[in-house]
């Protein structure tokens, strides 16, 4: 797990510098968001796709911890949103190119107590149903045949069902124009896999969710695994990482360990749970400067990505009618969550600062460089691993992720601004499965976070030893060998688009039953 000498230095360097630097997700990262599930943004990945390098994906992930079994209404996104994804293509921090996507919602059959229903064929009242209310007697069919489809038949069951919308954005601010992507055709959000009655071919179900809409662009929103993994519990417990680890010190992995990026030596405490995720996946000529694939040496082949949660300015209750958005004009929204690099917010900025970063924009944040400059996770990890000598302040190492440099960025290419955005070189090819390392550049792998984020980066580790000091020359052991122990997911990432796990079913067929079984992979 080294990088040629040559190279150790620069990446190293960029690497730690992140604002990033810090742990996985919280997946609850500021007090405005922990009150606004809904809105909370748990994770943002950005990657050259993986088997068409003329690609880009983006997936933005909301809504955390979702327990797969909490019905009846489950898991909808929220019409009042706005979900963006936004692009800058020319290093000034403001985005140049993005896309909206907002939700509609219907209730087709009101009178059903669950958001989704159905079995076999479909189960008639018996014989001796009792009477109802209506004079005409209890219907013949009482629960409709399974969910297996999104539209049409089949998917009588689905009760609560979403249709989306996708625009394609140009600008930023009252000068920004909008192209609607999808038209009048029906886009329908994936439901959560309620369980292997209602829903007994999930994946099929789920792959009906993936649409080809207008320029190449394909799209996927619905309720999937949470691709994250971390040992929350440890982490927030004060960075009581466990000390089970045969390497006798707590929070510091073993040779073997280090090298094994197929099993989890702590608990995953998002094992088990999904998310809400938006899924797009867009021809990389489409959102560079110049309209152009360009190779990895040309500054025009880099973006800096970030993505927002934005509600209505105004929304008024009307007991016993439903709450009322007003901000159909786009200026009448305002920015609740963003996340650009992973962990920022959660583990650098300060809690009382925490609300203004999430709902302020990237090209403003040199307001918030002192967390960066001077973080109190090093300070704590000092003092957690018994006065662990980490570099002092100012931590000017930590910058280098804030900005466009190198290795990530060629040389000539204008810094900009100080800015949390997740910055991706789109030169620079997807790495085959089989050589892909979960540490991302720190391990040679120029295809993995920093250079933007796949579902697999194991961004916990990497910002661990970041902030410790790993790229600012403290590079021997135990810095190096810093983890949380969760090196994994708990069931295995697709390897097309959209890339994610399918959802983790609420019932399983039987009790021995886990997500890759029936009713959830494949």
């Amino acid at each position: 797990m080294r990088i040629m000498r040559g190279h150790l230095a620069t990446l190293l360097a960029i690497l730690m510098v992140s604002p990033n630097a810090s742990f996985g997700a919280s997946h609850r990262e500021a007090p405005i968001t922990a009150l606004d599930r809904a809105a909370d943004i748990t994770d943002w990945y950005a990657f050259v796709s993986y088997d068409d390098p003329s690609k880009v994906t983006f997936i933005l992930n909301v809504d955390p911890l979702l327990d797969p079994s909490n019905g009846p209404t489950f898991f909808p996104f929220d019409p009042d949103i706005v979900y963006s994804i936004l692009i800058d293509n020319d290093q000034d921090a403001v985005s140049d190119i993005g896309f909206e996507i907002r939700f509609q919602t219907e209730v087709r059959a009101p009178g059903v107590f669950t958001s989704y229903i159905g079995a076999g064929n479909g189960v008639n009242s018996p014989g001796n149903a009792p009477k109802t209310l209506a004079a005409s007697g209890p219907p013949v069919q009482v629960i409709p045949p399974a969910i297996a489809a999104l539209d049409g038949k089949g998917s009588e069951g689905l009760n609560l069902r979403q249709t989306y919308s996708v625009w394609m954005v140009h600008g930023s601010g009252a000068n920004a124009s909008r192209t609607n992507l999808t038209g009048d055709r029906k886009l329908f959000a994936v439901p959560t896999n309620v369980g292997s009655r209602t829903m007994p071919n999930y994946p099929a179900l789920a792959r009906q969710g993936i649409y080809t809409i207008d320029n190449g662009i394909r799209v996927f929103a619905g309720t999937v695994d949470d691709p994250f993994y971390i040992d929350l519990a440890g982490t927030f417990d004060s960075l009581n990482l466990r000390g089970n680890f045969p390497s006798g010190t707590p929070g510091v992995l073993t040779a073997a360990q280090e090298g094994n990026d197929r099993q989890n030596f702590a608990p995953d405490s998002i094992a088990g749970y999904n998310v809400n995720t938006i899924a797009i996946e867009v021809p990389i000529n489409q959102v560079t400067q110049g309209n152009a694939i360009y190779p990895a040496t040309d500054r025009r082949a880099v973006l800096g990505t970030w993505a927002t949660t934005s509600r209505p300015r105004v929304s008024v209750r009307r007991s016993p009618q439903e709450v009322a958005g007003y901000g159909e004009d786009n200026q009448q929204y305002r920015q609740v969550q963003r996340m650009g690099n992973p962990l920022i917010n959660e583990v650098l900025i300060g809690t009382g600062s925490k609300d203004r970063f999430s709902m302020s924009n990237p090209v403003d944040d040199a307001q918030f460089a002192d967390f960066i400059l001077d973080p109190l996770l090093a300070r704590a990890l000092n003092a957690v691993y018994g006065g662990l000598p980490v570099p002092d302040a100012p931590r000017v190492d930590l910058l280098l992720l804030a900005q466009y440099k190198a290795p990530i960025a060629p040389p000539g290419t204008p810094a900009g601004p100080v800015a949390d955005l997740l910055r991706l070189n789109t030169g620079v090819p997807p790495t085959p499965a089989a050589k892909r390392s979960r540490m991302g550049a720190l391990a040679g792998d120029l295809g993995g976070f920093p250079n933007g984020r796949r579902v697999s980066d194991d961004v916990t580790d990497i910002s661990l030893r970041a902030v410790a000091g790993v790229l600012a020359g403290y590079n021997s052991a135990p810095y190096n060998m810093i983890g949380d122990g969760v090196n994994t997911n708990d069931v295995p990432y697709q390897e097309t688009f959209p890339y994610v796990a399918w959802a983790h079913p609420g019932r399983p067929a039987n009790p021995a039953a886990t997500a890759t079984g029936e009713g959830a992979q494949q």
